[in-house]
């Protein structure tokens, strides 16, 4: 019964959670003058404000979530390792070592689309070195040994960024953009980021099949004709240019491709495939919630969106693990 239910509660979630996303905020508007002010008429500043703020951060809410969401099970499904997630094989690491790189170096004043090019170059230099590392292994440990090491490195020269920067206000802004959030972002941006996130995401569809053939290993895999090198590249290729693309207009936000997995498993039939699109729904609604948040939170200033995650993370991680540590 559970199961039956799972989709169209997670489609209706996502449709209050993007609702939610567009109405809520620190100016207060009414539902009527909302809808009026969407339809296109109505106050011009509260148009101003249901259009040209909050409508494209709700949709950035939605699409980085679901990217995160969709990744983390992805790569539990194929590392078949519950605490995989994309940081693991080092993709966040190096598309915000790429994007601290444009902060740094002031690249991303010259044309918006810098920043989350360097972004998903950074990440796909990540991609290129763990390649490099793991060499023809199809080994999950060899993958995960090599994503430490790269994640490692992609986090030094972020440590070293921050250690050389030219003057406090550069650090301040790497600092903030490290911090993860979607404060004062536009259709801009949705234009930048969602090419990348669909690609990323298309490349990740249909690995269900070859997810749980791997659950057999990989000589099992191999016996029902799973092609693993083709299943490696276009899941970690659609891991770095999807992660890229939205960690570049995003930040780095951790937490949610670790628990968003965890969320779903139990109300499935625990295979890979099945936990796949159910994690990238439970994804978006969960960010978008913790952008919410983040709006009417009493604060000095804005909450940064990754710390909302973290703190939501760690508690609902640590339930799910004294619960079913024994279940994956």
């Amino acid at each position: 019964m559970t199961r039956r239910w799972l989709w169209p509660a997670l489609i209706l979630a996502v449709v209050v959670a993007g609702v939610l996303g567009v109405g809520i905020g620190t100016t207060s508007i009414p539902p009527a003058r909302a809808l009026t002010a969407l339809a296109g008429q109505g106050d011009p500043v509260e148009r101003a404000i249901l259009i040209e703020l909050r409508l494209p951060r709700a949709l950035l809410g939605l699409a980085v979530g679901a990217m995160l969401g969709l990744g983390g099970a992805a790569l539990q499904g194929y590392l078949r390792n519950p605490l995989a997630e994309p940081s693991v094989l080092g993709a966040s690491n190096g598309a915000a070592l790429g994007a601290v790189v444009a902060l740094y170096f002031g690249l991303a004043a010259w044309h918006p689309a810098v920043l989350p090019l360097l972004a998903i170059a950074g990440a796909l230099a990540t991609l290129t070195l763990l390649f490099v590392l793991a060499g023809r292994s199809e080994s999950p440990l060899t993958l995960i040994l090599a994503g430490i090491a790269v994640a490692t490195l992609a986090g030094a020269g972020i440590s070293l960024a921050l250690n050389l920067s030219p003057n406090p206000f550069a650090a301040m802004e790497i600092m903030t953009w490290l911090l993860g959030s979607m404060e004062d972002r536009s259709f801009e941006h949705v234009l930048l980021a969602m090419p990348c996130i669909a690609l990323g995401m298309a490349l990740l569809a249909g690995q269900g099949r070859a997810l749980d053939a791997l659950t057999l290993g990989e000589d099992g895999a191999a016996a029902l004709g799973v092609d693993l090198r083709r299943t490696r590249i276009r899941l970690l290729v659609g891991i770095a240019v999807g992660v890229g693309g939205a960690v570049a207009v995003s930040g780095a936000i951790g937490f949610v491709g670790l628990i968003v997995p965890h969320l779903i498993r139990p109300l499935t039939d625990r295979s890979p495939s099945a936990v796949l699109w159910p994690s990238a729904l439970a994804g978006a609604v969960l960010l978008t919630l913790a952008d919410v948040a983040v709006r009417v939170i009493p604060s000095t200033n804005e909450l940064k969106l990754g710390v909302v995650t973290a703190f939501l993370g760690v508690p609902v991680f640590l339930v799910h693990l004294m619960r079913e540590r024994r279940l994956w």
